[in-house]
């Protein structure tokens, strides 16, 4: 399949490369994007940003935000754990031959439902536990799908950490800028293709960052079942696909 929907339903199946693995990054980093201003809308602290979050721990551990600190501890653990999770799924299916080629697809699998309940049943829950438990699930979205990214690109690739790509994006601009002499062994050169990739993540998390505060603020947390379907799109077809076709 060449459509766009083909490569789509193709992103979460065994045929690995480097073109499918970033295209794969690309849509979510556009999930993360949702979800990290969903959360932050809704109950005004982003789930995405583990540096700024560990250090708004140490900062409020200081100034006495008790709430923050706690908040700031869920985020992190529940960060931590959804990495975790995505270990445990991915070797699991990776070591049985019936779900080695279905292990991208059942970690994404995994993501969309517990979106998909986030985005159903947040409105639900009352609100002075709704910010908790929007924390811990989204939290721990974060921390499964930049795991699964980082295993299916060899830890080359990430979709929630924006300071590192935009350091690597300056790393690679420099080295654009720098002037070689006119004889040199071992010039210094802009890897473009690496430049190109890291600049559509940050786009596409930025993209992702506007329409869930848009999304967020038209239709509340209903907006959360666009990425979900998104996410189902990718992780159903090689789950129903026979294994070794």
């Amino acid at each position: 399949m060449t459509s766009a929907l083909g490569q789509l339903l193709e992103l979460a199946g065994p045929v690995r490369n480097q073109q499918v693995n970033r295209r794969l990054a690309y849509h979510l980093a556009w999930v993360a994007g949702v979800l990290n201003s969903v959360g932050f809308v809704a109950v005004g602290f982003y789930t995405s940003h583990m540096t700024g979050i560990t250090a708004s721990i140490a900062d409020q551990l200081v100034l006495g935000g008790w709430t923050l600190v706690g908040l700031g501890v869920v985020a992190v653990a529940f960060f931590l754990m959804g990495a975790m999770a995505c270990a445990l799924q991915f070797n699991w299916a990776r070591r049985r031959p019936r779900w080695h080629d279905r292990r991208f697809a059942l970690v994404l699998l995994s993501e969309a439902m517990l979106v998909l309940l986030i985005g159903g049943l947040a409105d639900v829950v009352v609100s002075g536990a709704r910010e908790w438990l929007l924390v811990a699930a989204l939290g721990f979205v974060m921390g499964q799908q930049n795991a699964l990214i980082t295993k299916v690109s060899d830890a080359t690739i990430r979709t929630t950490h924006v300071t590192g790509m935009v350091t690597d994006i300056g790393i690679e601009l420099g080295k654009g800028l720098y002037r070689n002499r006119l004889v040199d062994a071992d010039p210094v050169r802009a890897d473009l293709g690496k430049l190109s990739m890291l600049s559509l993540l940050v786009v596409q998390f930025f993209l992702g960052g506007v329409m869930g505060a848009l999304g967020y603020l038209w239709l509340g947390f209903t907006v959360l079942l666009v990425p979900a379907v998104l996410l189902l799109v990718m992780a159903v077809p090689p789950l129903l696909r026979r294994p070794g076709r």
